[in-house]
Formats: structure tokens, sequence, C-alpha cells
């Protein structure tokens, strides 16, 4: 598939999720069913897990749980963590998380995971999830969304 499409199908999955459409919703219970729950539990680990190391201010494990195009284009722990602090201060902000069903969208897994900020606005961040040879999952990539979904 041309990465063009496939840019094309994420953006427009994650304007569905973050709209809170019940397409989207309904869409994405009918693809979890391409993964085991195992291999849920264990997206849902890393991302958790990296999550952990962020707000800890581990960069070195933080980076650890990033593919190898993440690492590559991050080259240092130190520059991976100066990103997160820069452009995804809401992971590490976030009062109150919670995942939300993920989806295989043409071959591109992606867990959301919604964000309950200190001030109750919610955002939902979208991870590109990547199966490496050895069976473990990286994250290969992250955008957040805006949600229509209010906190109370």
């Amino acid at each position: 598939m041309k990465t063009t499409r496939r840019k094309f199908v994420v953006a427009l999955a994650t304007a569905l999720i973050a709209a809170g459409s019940p397409f989207a919703h309904a869409q994405l219970r009918a693809a979890e069913a391409t993964l085991s729950t195992r291999e849920w539990m264990a997206i849902r680990r890393t991302i958790d897990d990296q999550r952990k190391a962020l707000k800890s201010g581990d960069a070195k494990k933080a980076f650890s749980f990033a593919s190898r195009g993440i690492r590559e284009q991050f080259a240092t722990p130190e520059q991976f963590m100066a990103m997160v602090r820069n452009g995804y201060g809401a992971l590490l902000a976030a009062r109150y998380t919670e995942f939300l069903d993920g989806a295989v969208i043409d071959g591109a897994v992606i867990q959301p995971l919604r964000l309950v900020a200190p001030d109750n606005s919610v955002l939902v961040a979208l991870y590109t999830m990547e199966k490496q040879k050895d069976g473990r999952w990286r994250i290969s990539g992250c955008v957040l969304a805006p949600s229509t979904v209010q906190a109370a």
C-alpha cells in the first residue's frame, strides 16, 4: 500500500475517533478482532511503561519503547525526551488516562489513549504500534487529537 493512502486512512480514523463517531467505534470493535486480547494487552503495557518512564524522567528507558525508525530520527534519549516535553506535554500532564478500543487499519495498528488534563480538557493520543521480529511491540508514532468528550 502506498504511504500516502495509509496516512489518509490513519488521518480519517483519527478524525472519526476524536469526534467520538459511533461509526468509528463500531469499526474499531470489529477491527480489534484481528489481534488477540494478549496482543492488545502487550501493546497497552508498552505504552503505559513508556509513559511511566517519561513521567519519571527516565529518558533512556522511555526511548527503549520507541521503534527503530523513531530511535534513528531522534538519535539520543535526551533528544527524544526534549521532543516529548516540547510537543507531547499532555502525555505527561494528564490527570487521568483511559485506553480506548484499538484498531488495525490497512495494516496499521492504532491504540488510542484518552487523556484528561488538569483543566478537564480531553485529548486522544493515537499511538501507531510496530511489532518487532522478537515479538515485542514498539511505538512508531503518536498523534494528539482533540476530543468532543468533556470531562467532569
